[in-house]
């Protein structure tokens, strides 16, 4: 079966399967360190590139391949790499592409420790990072300078829920030479693929919408050619940013049932924004599916639906929203997004607190911000949770 030609749930359940000798219909955890060669011959075929097969679960592990297979399967892309965690993927990426020198233009509003990494670790290796609002493509040509050597960008932005124009951005950066990555995780390959739209590397945090169950930790790149695959693969292997075969398992799990889990979380949230922008008192709703939304129009053009993610603020700032948080008792108050359950946070003082407050302001990273990852439960029970907790600010 050729995957790239099948539909999307079929590649969710079928890309990257292979027979084992034992013709079992799930792929196997290879839970093995290490790989026995057939000679000596074979051995050092392996090693020198020659011949495909596996030496060390560092460097590559039958599990874990096939879900980067599929992983490839559903961006549309040329190959993909699978990491311990979301911050393995995206520290293999910097080091990559940025050394002493060099410069990155990154959306101000990124997951917190990707901003983190580059202020801290990186910037004490020589590396410039400017951080702007990505939503304005023009914004984005006036950062690039010289040594840039990476755009990178999220969309929707966390937790913000602004968009970037993937599209703008990768035809400008390309008229320099520079790539582009993407962080696809809010959106997940059910309803955006950056590599579509002129990107050149995604991004995913698989804790999120692709595993989908709140039960492991991962990261990957996603690619659409050969040559970085093989920069970043080595990457992967000097650092040991591995995913384990047992973590593998789990992901390849539930990609399986991705685009049912998104399709229907996407289904509640859109009953819950309206709902949320129509309560008196929530202060405002950021959310890609209501037209309020500033980038409404590219979120429909840009993206196959507007998710799951929302942001909003309730009057009263940030004691109401204190006060929102401690009265949910269906919502769970954690970190993390797209799993089954909702969950609710506080980024100021939780996934941003890292954060300067001149940076959280730069990114729109308001005190009484809050964020809401919808779950796939009944909408009317995820609606009685939130009206109850409301009554009590």
């Amino acid at each position: 079966m050729e995957n790239n030609k099948s539909g999307f749930d079929t590649r969710a359940v079928h890309a990257g399967d292979f027979k084992d000798q034992f013709g079992a219909v799930v792929t196997p955890i290879y839970q093995t360190s290490t790989f026995e060669f057939r000679n000596a011959e074979h051995g050092a075929r392996l090693f020198a590139g020659e011949e495909g097969g596996f030496i060390y679960t560092r460097i590559g592990n039958p599990t874990v391949r096939s879900l980067e297979k599929k992983l490839a399967a559903l961006e549309n892309g040329e190959d993909a790499l699978a990491f311990a965690s979301g911050m393995g993927a995206v520290s293999a990426l910097f080091a990559t592409f940025l050394g002493q020198g060099d410069h990155i233009v990154s959306t101000a509003a990124v997951y917190g420790p990707s901003r983190g990494i580059l202020e801290t670790y990186f910037a004490r290796f020589g590396v410039a990072a400017t951080f702007i609002d990505t939503s304005d493509p023009f914004a984005v040509e006036r950062a690039i300078a010289n040594n840039t050597k990476l755009i990178y960008l999220e969309t929707p932005t966390n937790p913000t829920i602004k968009l970037t124009d993937i599209e703008q951005v990768a035809a400008i950066a390309h008229q320099y030479g520079i790539p582009v990555a993407v962080d696809n995780t809010f959106a997940s390959p059910v309803l955006q693929n950056p590599l579509d739209l002129g990107a050149d590397i995604v991004l995913h945090s698989l804790t999120k919408f692709i595993n989908g169950h709140a039960d492991m930790v991962g990261g990957a790149l996603i690619v659409k050619d050969r040559e970085t695959f093989k920069r970043l693969h080595k990457t992967l292997a000097y650092f040991g940013a591995n995913m384990d075969p047992h973590q593998a398992y789990l992901v390849y799990r539930g990609a399986k049932t991705l685009s049912l889990r998104v399709l229907k979380a996407q289904e509640n949230a859109q009953t819950i924004a309206r709902w949320l922008e129509q309560h008196p008192k929530v202060e405002w709703v950021r959310y890609p599916g209501l037209k309020s939304h500033p980038q409404h129009e590219l979120a429909e053009r840009q993206m196959h639906g507007p998710g799951s993610m929302m942001s909003f603020g309730v009057k009263g700032g940030l004691q109401a929203g204190k006060k929102l948080m401690d009265s949910v008792r269906l919502a769970k108050l954690a970190v993390s997004l797209g799993g089954v359950e909702t969950l609710i946070q506080h980024p100021a003082s939780m996934t941003h607190a890292g954060l300067t407050p001149e940076a959280r302001e730069q990114a729109g990273i308001s005190d009484e911000l809050i964020r809401f990852s919808v779950g796939i439960e009944d909408a009317e029970d995820i609606l009685a949770d939130l009206e109850q907790a409301l009554e009590k600010i």
